[in-house]
């Protein structure tokens, strides 16, 4: 799985939350991409089974797609909130967090998730 394939459908599962519909030209403009390179990723997500694309133009994720973009977002915001809790700056935590957020394996989230759950308890507990 390649990090733009990543990015993009996480930015699809962010952009349609409450309900929104996303278009290519949402990505275009969240990503700061151009719309040839949104449309070139829109085609070879669609080919590889990850998005579903409506006459009208509207991009959804099937469920192999957004199987990736919840675990993605997942990564995101656990990563992101805890380099902010250790006491980075948000917009230095959100961008490192994009980052690290592909390069991790499995194995090594699953710990640091395990770790920050287990604190978390500790500290609800200790209340």
């Amino acid at each position: 799985m390649y990090e733009s394939t990543e990015n993009y459908l996480e930015t699809i599962l962010v952009l349609g939350r409450d309900g929104g519909r996303v278009r290519s030209i949402d990505i275009v403009n969240e990503l700061e991409y151009s719309k040839p390179s949104v449309s070139v990723a829109m085609k070879n997500l669609r080919e590889k089974g990850y998005v579903s694309v409506s006459p009208d133009g509207y991009i959804t994720l099937t469920d192999s797609g957004l199987a990736i973009a919840e675990s993605m977002y997942e990564r995101h915001m656990l990563i992101s909130d805890w380099l902010i809790y250790i006491g980075v700056d948000k917009k230095t935590a959100v961008h490192d967090a994009c980052r690290m957020e592909h390069a991790m394996s499995e194995k090594s989230f699953t710990a640091i998730k395990n770790h920050i759950e287990s604190w978390k308890r500790e500290i609800y507990r200790n209340k």
